[in-house]
């Protein structure tokens, strides 16, 4: 089962499962997020996603971190069924940013509006198609989401996990056409914060990605001419953000 966790020092999560966990959201991810190609004004988001899903590759591939949790075996029950056997899973084990992941959660409700809208071919449907209810893909998101939820429900005030968990829900707030470096420029703000402070800071990233206040325009401003100074896409702008070579967790 997918488990995430805060990590010590608060400077994002550990997401963790056995290969079956992380092969099953991989695979949901990508037929929910679609193509490169498709829905062009998402294309942004969308790479977010993929590079969420890169990590799980990599960890299905061995070259990222695992953990052993308890499977419930122990010496009486192995006696018992008369087998030898190990009393621990292996669970593979990556790690994200806080206002990374937050960003990724909240696209994924746009993205899984426009999954079902294709799948049911009425976009204001969706939820109602028999086909979307029941589909593996839409099931494998949301419990990625509600595993991101019960995370923050655990280290959140109530006051604090409610107002965080309306932003996420996306209902008003839409990914469309969003300059994703801001994502990049909150990464950099929330590592540069001590782990006090990042713990009193994961409600306000959310906001912050979600507001569209005067920074976040100030950063759409800045992709948008630099992408016309040099001519190409806004998204293959790189703003002048350094991440430490080695990131305290």
């Amino acid at each position: 089962m997918l488990q995430i966790n805060i990590t010590l020092n608060y400077a994002g999560v550990s997401i963790s499962g056995d290969f079956l966990d992380f092969d099953a959201l991989y695979e949901a991810l990508h037929k929910v997020t679609g193509e490169e190609s498709d829905s062009p004004h998402y294309y942004s988001a969308k790479m977010r996603v993929y590079a969420l899903c890169y990590d799980l590759r990599h960890a299905m591939m061995g070259n990222r971190d695992i953990t052993f949790v308890e499977n419930g075996m122990d010496a009486d029950k192995m006696k018992y069924m008369s087998i030898i056997t190990s009393e621990k899973n292996v669970y593979l084990t990556i790690q994200m940013l806080w206002p990374e992941l937050l960003f990724v959660t909240i696209a994924l409700n746009d993205f899984v509006k426009l999954y079902g809208a294709k799948q049911s071919k009425d976009r204001f449907m969706y939820l109602q198609d028999k086909h979307n209810i029941w589909d593996r893909n839409i099931a494998q998101v949301r419990m990625f989401q509600a595993a991101v939820a019960a995370c923050l429900k655990e280290e959140l005030t109530p006051n604090m996990f409610s107002r965080t968990i309306n932003m996420l829900n996306g209902r008003y707030f839409s990914v469309e056409g969003y300059t994703t470096q801001y994502v990049d420029v909150l990464n950099e703000q929330f590592l540069q914060m001590n782990k006090e402070k990042r713990m009193k800071s994961i409600s306000l990233m959310a906001k912050r990605l979600t507001e569209l206040n005067g920074d976040y325009q100030n950063i759409r401003e800045i992709v948008s001419e630099a992408a016309a100074r040099y001519n190409c896409p806004p998204d293959d702008v790189k703003l002048n953000v350094e991440y430490p070579e080695e990131i305290d967790w």
